[in-house]
């Protein structure tokens, strides 16, 4: 967890967050090649300006790699997964989740004929 209280602000700056979080700078700047979700945005200096969001997130994926052993690829997939799981639109109907596996199928094999053509 972070040594000290991170200040009610709108943006942080790089320096900031690293020291906040215990991260080198560049682990930050490879994490946002990495993350999609992880974007801050840029002054016109080209400085990187983090929200509290960001940070949020940064936490999360530390405690990802960090803490609980997960690789990249395993880390993606857990945010994707607490995405999928925090989105607000309701889960489909049994009926209708069949119906798209049903049209997924014959689309599979229309482009297995297009193939053959």
């Amino acid at each position: 967890m972070p040594a000290k209280r991170l200040p009610d602000k709108m943006f942080y700056r790089i320096g900031e967050i690293s020291r906040y979080t215990g991260l080198e700078p560049h682990v930050l700047r490879y994490w946002e090649t990495e993350f999609e979700q992880l974007a801050p945005n840029k002054s016109g200096s080209r400085q990187r300006l983090y929200r509290r969001q960001d940070v949020d997130l940064i936490l999360k994926i530390k405690g990802l790699l960090y803490d609980q052993g997960y690789t990249i690829q395993g880390a993606k997939k857990a945010l994707g997964r607490a995405r999928a799981r925090n989105a607000d639109a309701p889960p489909l109907p049994e009926a209708v989740r069949e119906d798209l596996r049903s049209l997924r199928r014959e689309i599979e094999s229309l482009v297995e004929i297009l193939k053959e053509t």
